[in-house]
């Protein structure tokens, strides 16, 4: 891996592709034994989970099923602050354990605000998994069940994180250069 330059932005390593899947199988891997005798709801957050999510989900070994809901509420390197969804909700949770699948949770205000949305439609079991935590950026509280890495409060660009659209595609995660 090496530096890279994305807009008017220079990244440099801080993930390599073989730390993340080897991560993301020792997530499914618990998912899989905790899970084993539920049939639970995976919902996985656009646009920057659709990687973490279809790589979690094909190591997935129980019966499970997956949706996508899209939350925005990043503008270039910074959170607007106000979070819009623009692809709603089709299923129905009554009853059902839900696996909320995010890239990464900064300040928590999207799962703080999206949250209360998922609860008022009574799930039996309600567990957050997110590929990237920033506990040092922390707004709002959120108990995080499956975490695949912990990271300081620094802008992140790769595997499904972007920087105003571009780098979403790449295999690792990069970090902006201070």
């Amino acid at each position: 891996m090496h530096s890279i330059q994305v807009h008017d932005k220079i990244f440099v390593p801080y993930l390599s592709q073989q730390q993340i899947q080897q991560r993301i199988a020792e997530m499914a891997q618990r998912l899989n034994q905790d899970l084993a005798h539920e049939r639970p709801l995976f919902l996985a957050i656009l646009n920057g989970a659709f990687m973490f999510a279809a790589d979690l989900f094909r190591q997935l070994t129980i019966e499970a099923e997956i949706s996508f809901i899209k939350l925005v509420s990043y503008k270039g390197t910074r959170s607007t602050g106000h979070v819009i969804t623009s692809i709603g909700l089709d299923e129905d949770l009554y009853n059902r354990t839900v696996v909320i699948l995010e890239d990464i949770v900064d300040t928590g205000k999207t799962l703080h605000e999206f949250l209360p949305q998922i609860h008022h439609q009574h799930p039996r079991k309600l567990l957050i998994t997110a590929l990237l935590s920033k506990p040092d950026a922390r707004e709002f509280p959120v108990t995080i069940d499956y975490l695949g890495f912990s990271v300081p409060n620094r802008f992140l660009l790769g595997y499904g994180l972007d920087y105003d659209g571009l780098g979403r595609n790449l295999p690792e995660i990069y970090q902006l250069k201070e």
